[in-house]
C-alpha cells in the first residue's frame, strides 16, 4: 500500500487536510502566498508561522481545535509550498515579514495574533515590530539564529552542515534522517507520518533561503516586540532546547510555557494542548483595545 509508507500519509488524511484545511494562492504584487484557512466568526484571526522544516499543513489539528472560535490562516512561507520565493539570496526577517504584511493587506486583515514556530519566530519576531495590527505575538520553540555577534564560528558550522546535508542526501534524505528529531518518543505514528510529510514537500530555493535566515538571524535583537508575548516550549524538544526557550522568555519578561510530552514540533504532537495556550491568548487579546 504506497500510501503508508513512512514518508507518505494515509490517502484519509490527505482528503481530510484539503476538506478541512485547504490550501488557495494569494495575489501579492507580482508573487502569490499560499495559504490554508478554516474558521470564522472573529475580528481577531489567527496567523501561523511554520518552521524550516515544515509547512501550512502542520497546522491542520490545531487550526480545526480553534476554528469554532476564530479564523486560523497559515501560510506557506515564500519558497515553500506554492509560495514565491523572495527574490534575495540571503533574505532576512525583515524581508519575510514584508511579505507577510502584504499578505495581511491583500487579505484586508487589521489585526490578528501572530504565531511563529522555529524559524517562523525569526519572521514574526519583526513582523510584530512593524505597524500595530498584531495585538499579540505567540513564539513557540522559537530559533534564535545564529547571527548574533560572537556566534561566527557557530554560524559557519551550521551553514556548512545543512548546506552539506541538502546537496548530499537531497529533501527526501533529509526528510527520512531528520524528521524523527521533531518529536519526543510519545508521539503517535500519525504525528510522526505528519511531520516527514510535510518535510517531504520542501522546495530545493525555499529551503535555501531559510538555511540563509537561520545563518544570519538574531532573535533576541528584534526582542521584546511592542505587544503582548508568550513564549512555549516542547518539554522534551531537542532542537530548541528549553533553556535556550527560556533565554527568549526572559527577555521578553514572561515565563516560559511548558507543552509536557513533546518535542519540538509540539502543535502536531500535542495540538490540544496549543490550542488551548492559544485560546488563553486570544482571550487576553480580545480584551484589549486595538
Amino acid at each position: 500500500m504506497t500510501d503508508m509508507l513512512p514518508n507518505s500519509l494515509p490517502e484519509a488524511e490527505i482528503l481530510r487536510l484539503e476538506a478541512q484545511f485547504p490550501a488557495r494562492s494569494v495575489a501579492v504584487g507580482a508573487a502569490a502566498v499560499s495559504v490554508r484557512t478554516c474558521g470564522s466568526g472573529s475580528d481577531l484571526p489567527l496567523v501561523c508561522l511554520h518552521g524550516i522544516g515544515s509547512g501550512s499543513a502542520s497546522w491542520l489539528e490545531m487550526a480545526r481545535l480553534l476554528a469554532s472560535r476564530t479564523r486560523v490562516i497559515a501560510w506557506d512561507a515564500p519558497g515553500y509550498g506554492a509560495s514565491t520565493p523572495l527574490p534575495q539570496d540571503s533574505p532576512r526577517g525583515t524581508d519575510y515579514a514584508q511579505r507577510l504584511h502584504e499578505l495581511l493587506d491583500a487579505l484586508d486583515i487589521a489585526r490578528c495574533v501572530l504565531v511563529g514556530h522555529s524559524l517562523g519566530a525569526l519572521m514574526a519576531a519583526p513582523a510584530a515590530r512593524a505597524g500595530g495590527r498584531i495585538a499579540a505575538l505567540v513564539l513557540i520553540s522559537p530559533a534564535q539564529g545564529y547571527g548574533a555577534p560572537g556566534r561566527e564560528a557557530e554560524r559557519a558550522r551550521v551553514h556548512a552542515e545543512r548546506m552539506a546535508s541538502l546537496n548530499e542526501l537531497g529533501i527526501a534524505g533529509m526528510a527520512a534522517r531528520r524528521s524523527a528529531r521533531l518529536v519526543s518518543e510519545y508521539a503517535s505514528p500519525l504525528a510522526r507520518q505528519w511531520v516527514r510529510w510535510n518535510m517531504t514537500r520542501l522546495h530545493e530555493r525555499g529551503y535555501r533561503q531559510a538555511i540563509e535566515l537561520l545563518c544570519g538571524g538574531d532573535l533576541l535583537a528584534d526582542l521584546p516586540p511592542p505587544v503582548p508575548i508568550t513564549v512555549a516550549c516542547g518539554a522534551l524538544d531537542v532542537v530548541t532546547p528549553p533553556a535556550g526557550c527560556t533565554e527568549v522568555a526572559q527577555r521578553c519578561g514572561v515565563a516560559l510555557e511548558s507543552i509536557a510530552d513533546a518535542g519540538h514540533a509540539c502543535y502536531v504532537e500535542r495540538p490540544e494542548a496549543v490550542a488551548a495556550l492559544l485560546g488563553r491568548v486570544l482571550d487576553g487579546a480580545g480584551r484589549q483595545r486595538p
